[in-house]
């Protein structure tokens, strides 16, 4: 049975902090490049980011801040979010970092899960305040100065104190000396909420760093790489999984504002990047680009696809030359149970395989909790081997993390099967997934052929109720049209009917201007399934032919 290749860590477990891990580096490799705010200017090194770091860590415990407290980070991608967090680290404090898309009670909510006093965030990020101040213990933010938007003030809150950035860099550079271990807590990161209010995620620092090590495992990265992202820091893909893994190996990490499609090529030619890392969707966003004599001239030699949708997978190389796309299948909850093993020929719409050396799993039917056959779908139910390197709880949320632990597994409301040589295949998440007529039916699967229609850019499948006696669920499809107006849904039925089973072919089609998303690009599938069949939705079993 094939399994990820058992590795050995670059620092040992008694080192598995932020701050250790950090000062190690500015010692060994003070001049090396480590981080970029774009692919212009001069690279911070990491004794200039462990000086800088070190300077808002002595004005943040200035301010009050201490061991174990929990404190909110409402940021865009800037250098401040990383200072902010590696700084609250060696102070043995919690980072909380929050979605800069939430509003009102979206935002409420996790400032009231927190119970922290502290905000950091821009002038304008700080106006939503203004409608909230009242339902949260938030008493001072620090305002980070946005180039973005320069000149905006702050807002006119009652109580809550505003305070600049800036004036808590002190003029002392060396370590605070506070010890911060593996057990340590480093961050509450929150669940997409796709299917309801967010979830706290506390991690420890020895979570946080085997997430991390893991990634560097998984996209082999060294000291000579460059690793370039533009996905949002209040989300894991871009703190474990990029900025954390250069920390570890020693390499240049490249940090934009936001993704760019547009740019994806102008960006990774200009950094010099040889590893990045694309979301599924985000793989047709780039290729929906008009072509370019750019596609083929950067250095990108790995791309950590997550997941890897098939199809996509050899136009993308075809156009852009990358031959080499490595996967991971976890969550932030648990870190990657499954990884793809270097140079073994990947089976189509596989995720990986089990890194065995530190999980057991088992692959269960999520009523009864009986294991199920080889090649038949069941839950993810996850044990931890060793110590420290899955989460603690769910913030505030003890029934919550009671029910994900049930019968002393990790319950992760994914569906997955596996086959006979090892490689496991995500099916869908558990809540997402249907039953059609006695079959059940992977909604990602029935999606990856409607996305091969020419006149499809994006969509998503959901099931609503069956309008018989004894039928489930009827699949539904919302489609965002490559080109404005109507697609002939007759055209995708067809082809539908050409490529998948009978039972998976949708009934129901819609089409949509975009899907609605999740700050992480995760489609928020609730929502579509609470809009359903409309008057204008297109029933093909009404349609002769």
């Amino acid at each position: 049975m094939l399994t990820f290749p058992h590795f050995e860590a670059h620092f040992p477990r008694t080192q598995w902090s932020l701050p250790q891990v950090l000062e190690h580096q500015s010692r060994v490799r003070p001049d090396a490049p480590f981080l970029s705010w774009t692919d212009a200017g001069t690279p911070r090194t990491f004794a200039q980011v462990n000086r800088r770091v070190n300077q808002l860590a002595h004005g943040l415990a200035a301010a009050g801040v201490r061991h174990g407290d929990r404190v909110c980070i409402l940021l865009p991608n800037c250098l401040e979010f990383v200072e902010t967090w590696f700084a609250l680290n060696k102070l043995g404090a919690v980072e909380v970092a929050i979605s800069d898309a939430y509003v009102g009670s979206f935002l409420a909510h996790p400032l009231r899960l927190a119970q922290s006093r502290w905000l950091v965030t821009t002038a304008t990020l700080a106006q939503r305040l203004v409608e909230i101040e009242n339902d949260i213990p938030v008493q001072t933010v620090f305002l980070v100065d946005d180039p973005e938007q320069p000149g905006v003030e702050a807002p006119a809150l009652g109580r809550i104190h505003c305070r600049p950035h800036t004036a808590l860099y002190s003029d002392r550079v060396d370590d605070p000396g506070i010890r911060v271990g593996p057990e340590d807590v480093a961050a509450v990161l929150l669940t997409s909420g796709t299917t309801g209010a967010s979830k706290g995620v506390v991690m420890p620092h020895s979570q946080f760093y085997f997430f991390a090590e893991e990634d560097v495992q998984l996209v082999r990265l060294g000291p000579d790489d460059v690793y370039m992202t533009g996905f949002p820091l209040f989300h894991g893909n871009a703190q474990f999984l990029t900025v954390y893994p250069c920390l570890i190996a020693g390499a240049h990490c490249v940090l934009y504002r936001k993704f760019s499609a547009s740019d994806w090529v102008g960006r990774a030619c200009r950094s010099g990047a040889t590893v990045t890392n694309l979301l599924g969707a985000t793989l047709s966003f780039i290729l929906a680009q008009p072509e370019s004599d750019r596609d083929r001239a950067h250095r990108i030699r790995r791309i950590y696809a997550a997941p890897l949708p098939s199809d996509l997978a050899g136009p993308f190389s075809q156009r852009f030359g990358v031959r080499e796309y490595v996967d991971g299948l976890g969550q932030t909850e648990i870190s990657n149970v499954f990884m793809t093993p270097p140079d073994a020929p990947r089976p189509a719409g596989a995720s990986g395989v089990l890194v065995d050396q530190w999980f057991d799993i088992r692959l269960a039917d999520p009523e009864t909790g009986e294991p199920v056959a080889e090649g038949e779908v069941g839950e993810l139910w996850v044990r931890h081997k060793h110590p420290g390197i899955i989460s603690t709880e769910y913030l505030g949320m003890p029934d919550k993390t009671i029910e994900s632990r049930r019968d002393l597994w990790f319950h992760t409301g994914d569906a997955l099967r596996r086959d006979a040589e090892g490689w496991y295949y995500f099916v869908d998440r558990v809540k997402d997934a249907l039953r059609r007529r006695g079959e059940n039916i992977s909604s990602f699967e029935v999606e990856a052929v409607v996305r091969q229609h020419p006149a499809v850019r994006e969509c998503a499948v959901v099931g609503v109720p069956a309008d018989q006696s004894g039928g489930e669920d009827e699949v539904m499809v919302f489609i965002v049209p490559d080109q404005p107006g109507e697609p002939d849904f007759a055209s995708i039925a067809r082809h539908c009917m050409q490529n998948m089973p009978a039972f998976m072919v949708p009934r129901y089609y819609d089409t949509l201007e975009s899907l609605p998303r999740t700050p992480t690009e995760k489609v928020r599938k609730k929502e579509l399934r609470e809009r359903g069949v409309q008057a204008g939705t297109w029933d093909r079993a009404k349609t002769p032919g």
